[in-house]
């Protein structure tokens, strides 16, 4: 396969490319990434500028004209979509950038798919899209977990301009034929994700003896996920995934963020007496944010029991895993966190 992964310098973007760069289906990986705030080079050191089989194309996906290049010009058979704008704060604050890239930009890529692989007649393309829970809206506590049938019901401006490419990509498969998969995952955490989510927020805020932020109450659960699990279930799609179908992918793992901030603060005095200790005390509650969804919860059933894939991490394994990363990889962050924008 010609591979294009768009977002490839960000975070579950780099995780990816560094689980499957080396499998020997790969002729060529062509990592498609505009270089916002959130994605880093850094990110692949090892494979940028090295390895014989990656390309990098610093290309914007709402430049159609040159999204259109890339897909023709490295004559791309698969594509694992990844690049969006996903902060929900920011979206919130300035949605102009979610709406351009997460709906416009995938309408470019679907396009420039469609007009490549049906002048090539390809019957063997794959398009995964990446898509989030967050699609689905709210949980009561008591509710069942979101299925792939459950009905779109978007709270924030991201969540909506995901849902939108979610139904751009639905519509080229039933309209045009696409070869296309929707993949919707629940919260991702892990190593190299930009420290503005909220485990890494956490881990820096310990380290740095600054308050830890908790919106609200910190009752809000969502279901949480590692990054290399993620990745894992993405390759499976890939590979093996129906077109024409969704498939929730969840880590199985529901908890309240303030639950999760206060198991984090054990494991940094745990793992780095020499933060300080007693990390709970920096634990401070904040005001909440507009619209904030009350719980994520994802069943999973459907890709476990149609491709074989389940999590292999549990939450306390991927935290461990985690926060002892970011104690290793402080020169990462300091990196990509230098030309953070406002």
């Amino acid at each position: 396969m010609n591979l294009l992964v768009t977002g490839g310098a960000g975070f579950i973007g780099s995780n990816f490319i560094r689980l499957v760069m080396d499998r020997p289906e790969i002729k060529k990986l062509v990592n498609l990434d505009c270089l916002t705030y959130a994605g880093h080079l850094a990110s692949l050191e090892g494979i940028h500028g090295s390895h014989p089989r990656y390309v990098f194309e610093q290309v914007d996906l709402r430049n159609m004209e040159e999204v259109g290049r890339v897909v023709q010009q490295h004559e791309i058979t698969h594509v694992v979509h990844l690049a969006a704008e996903s902060h929900v704060d920011r979206s919130i604050a300035t949605p102009t950038d979610f709406i351009s890239t997460n709906v416009n930009g995938t309408f470019h890529l679907l396009e420039a798919c469609r007009t490549a692989w049906t002048a090539a007649h390809l019957s063997s393309a794959r398009f995964v899209h990446v898509g989030t829970d967050e699609v689905y809206g709210s949980l009561g506590l008591h509710d069942p977990a979101f299925t792939e049938s459950t009905a779109c019901a978007p709270s924030s401006p991201y969540s909506a301009s995901k849902a939108g490419g979610d139904m751009l990509v639905r519509s080229y498969h039933h309209t045009y034929g696409l070869p296309a998969v929707i993949t919707r995952c629940s919260n991702n955490y892990g190593p190299r994700q930009f420290p503005e989510k909220l485990i890494p927020v956490v881990i820096q805020s310990v380290l740095s003896r600054r308050p830890v932020p908790v919106y609200g109450d910190g009752m809000n659960v969502r279901d949480w996920l590692y990054v290399g699990d993620h990745c894992e279930a993405l390759w499976t799609v890939l590979t093996a995934g129906t077109p024409g179908e969704i498939y929730n992918i969840g880590g199985c793992n529901e908890r309240a963020n303030l639950h999760l901030v206060q198991v984090i603060c054990d494991l940094i005095d745990e793992s780095h007496p020499a933060a300080g200790g007693n990390s709970r005390s920096l634990i401070t509650f904040v005001t909440d944010r507009p619209g904030h969804d009350r719980r994520y919860a994802m069943n999973a059933a459907k890709i476990q029991f149609d491709l074989g894939w389940t999590p292999a991490h549990s939450l306390e394994t991927g935290l461990r895993e985690t926060v002892v990363w970011y104690l290793q990889n402080q020169e990462w962050v300091n990196t990509v966190t230098a030309t953070q924008t406002a």
